[in-house]
């Protein structure tokens, strides 16, 4: 049987990046989680992890050593051209709320995934 398991990440501003990562993952915000200087939110499927996040004072100074892919394709086998497509898709909607393109990654050609920053600077893939 898994374990039942949280992320948990630092932020400056808890509430302004679970309000982004709602939208961009599905979630929403935990019933009866309220701290000012917190925010949860969970899979409303109840498939997913919890994802909390707790206020610090100091800023973000390097590269993650964890991230999140977005895996907007879902799982293989992938038709290359349509894989692109749902990747192109989904990355100006990120855009609008608040995210950052970095770069695109292909690998033999086609595009891979797509590189970004959260509202706080947190790298993460659209793949």
């Amino acid at each position: 049987m898994a374990t039942h398991w949280t992320l948990g990440c630092d932020a400056h501003d808890p509430q302004r990046l679970a309000q982004f990562w709602a939208q961009a993952l599905g979630y929403v915000p935990e019933p009866g989680y309220d701290d000012p200087d917190g925010a949860s939110i969970i899979d409303p499927d109840g498939k997913g992890p919890a994802i909390g996040w707790l206020r610090v004072s100091e800023p973000k100074t390097a590269k993650n050593r964890m991230h999140i892919d977005l895996r907007v394709a879902g799982e293989g086998p992938w038709d290359v051209a349509e894989r692109e497509q749902l990747i192109r898709a989904r990355v100006p909607e990120l855009v609008a709320l608040g995210a950052s393109i970095v770069r695109e990654e292909h690998y033999d050609g086609a595009l891979g995934h797509v590189v970004m920053l959260d509202p706080e600077g947190n790298e993460f893939c659209v793949a």
